[in-house]
């Protein structure tokens, strides 16, 4: 580690994988609720369980990034973090908030959060993925606004590179977009055509910005690669994914509402948003082919082109399948949207967050040259119990939402929804017993952190 300020990003690092644990706690909870609707019942109702379970997702990719960036951005610019001392309050900040939010919606039923929160003055809850009361909302615009200072201050004053300017672009556009959030408008066709100004810019648009730098830096990292070399196809996938992304927005007014001409440009732009991800294997493969080094930790370079695979996977592929608009008339709100959205997020965005900690976790530890081959014996085990689980849950939420749309919508004597639901009890078995192999492959892997070399 060549900066100390680097060191604040071992919290961020540490609270994301606590939240990650929680997350992943709420999925099988979920899991277990479509089997035995009674389930923790009156406790845990599915739809608190769903919103803890979306919420801890977004916040710990929230402070995955943040400690990426505060941990990659020092060494990029050659220099300290503009202050390290604003980092630390920042985290603990922002922890205590999103701490303070779940326990809400766990202890408070959600109409009375919202009088306790004071939502009547400025009108923000009761949005899928903006849960979050107001008074939550205007800490986070505060929290993202100190961080984008002390991350622009250190590269403003420092070294300018390609990583860094896509980087800070990508939070950014990510500290803009969330700024829709505030805005909830009577029309609910307008409202849900603006809330997708939040939640697709963000997945399928600036946060591909931040997966990138993070996944570049990395592959500099552990493959010696020229950084030209790196940095031409950088450019090239986000230049895709920007105007892929942006205009592929359109895939999710096709039927709310908005004229027939999004039917079009959504399924055109829909075609195109794969072909970053195809790019983003290309590029990883290719690096890790063409390394002038053989670094240590060779976990990391894993992480890095499972990333590129699985991102492609479940973003790019499964993302296909069901947004051209003629199919999705028919599979929109099924468990088809559910697979694309496990396998995107976990292969586009956890992974890279497990990538960032694999490279940088064991070198904040004192490690410079990775973990020792035990420990990454260990952690290559859970890499692959956790992609083979996902890859199971995102199968069987496939064959579960094939089975909606013709048991449910396709003929003439179609089911009721839970006449149907009833029907796919066995599959939502099975992608409960995948959710249990991806647990315990997270859990080897917060082993790993632990394992001793034989001597040491």
């Amino acid at each position: 580690m060549k900066y100390s300020s680097q060191m604040v990003a071992k919290n961020y690092f540490i609270f994301a994988l606590i939240l990650l644990a929680g997350e992943v706690l709420f999925g099988l909870i979920l899991g277990t609720q479509y089997i035995s609707g009674d389930f923790l019942f009156p406790e845990i109702p599915f739809n608190v369980a769903r919103m803890v379970h979306t919420n801890l997702l977004i916040v710990l990719i929230l402070f995955g990034f943040m400690g990426a960036a505060y941990y990659l951005v020092p060494e990029e610019s050659e220099r300290e973090l503009w202050s390290p001392w604003l980092a630390k309050v920042t985290f603990w900040i922002f922890a205590a908030a999103g701490v303070a939010t779940i326990l809400g919606y766990l202890l408070v039923p959600y109409a009375t959060l919202a009088e306790l929160t004071y939502n009547n003055l400025l009108p923000t809850m009761g949005r899928e993925f903006l849960e979050q009361p107001t008074i939550t909302k205007i800490g986070i615009v505060i929290v993202a606004l100190s961080f984008i200072l002390n991350i622009g201050m250190t590269v403003l004053k420092g070294r300018k590179t390609v990583i860094t300017v896509v980087l800070l672009t990508g939070l950014l556009g990510l500290a803009v977009f969330f700024l829709f959030a505030f805005y909830v408008p009577d029309n609910l066709v307008l409202d849900k055509f603006f809330w997708w100004y939040v939640v697709h810019l963000w997945v399928e648009g600036v946060w591909e910005l931040i997966l990138g730098a993070i996944l570049a830096f990395v592959l500099i990292k552990v493959t010696g690669v020229d950084r030209e070399h790196i940095d031409k196809w950088l450019y090239l996938i986000i230049a895709m994914t920007l105007i892929s992304g942006i205009v592929g927005t359109g895939h999710h007014f096709f039927y709310i509402g908005t004229p027939d001409y999004w039917l079009w440009i959504g399924s055109i732009a829909s075609a195109v948003e794969p072909l970053p991800f195809f790019m983003m294997i290309l590029y990883a493969f290719t690096m890790a082919k063409q390394r002038r080094i053989d670094h240590d930790n060779k976990i990391a370079l894993t992480w890095a082109k499972g990333t590129a695979v699985m991102a492609f996977l479940g973003a790019g592929v499964l993302g296909f399948l069901h947004t051209l608009a003629p199919v999705n008339f028919f599979t929109h709100g099924t468990q088809l949207t559910a697979a694309h959205g496990h396998l995107s997020f976990f292969g586009a965005y956890i992974m890279i967050l497990f990538t960032i900690i694999s490279y940088a976790m064991p070198i904040m530890r004192g490690r410079v040259h990775g973990n020792g081959v035990k420990a990454q014996k260990v952690e290559l085990a859970s890499f692959w119990m956790m992609v083979i689980g996902m890859l199971g849950i995102t199968s069987a939420l496939v064959i579960a939402g094939t089975m909606q749309v013709f048991l449910q919508r396709v003929g003439v004597d179609v089911l009721s929804f839970m006449d149907t639901q009833a029907e796919i009890i066995p599959v939502y078995t099975v992608r409960l017993l995948f959710g249990l192999m991806t647990l315990a492959g997270l859990l080897a892997y917060f082993y790993s952190f632990f394992v001793k070399e034989e001597g040491k």
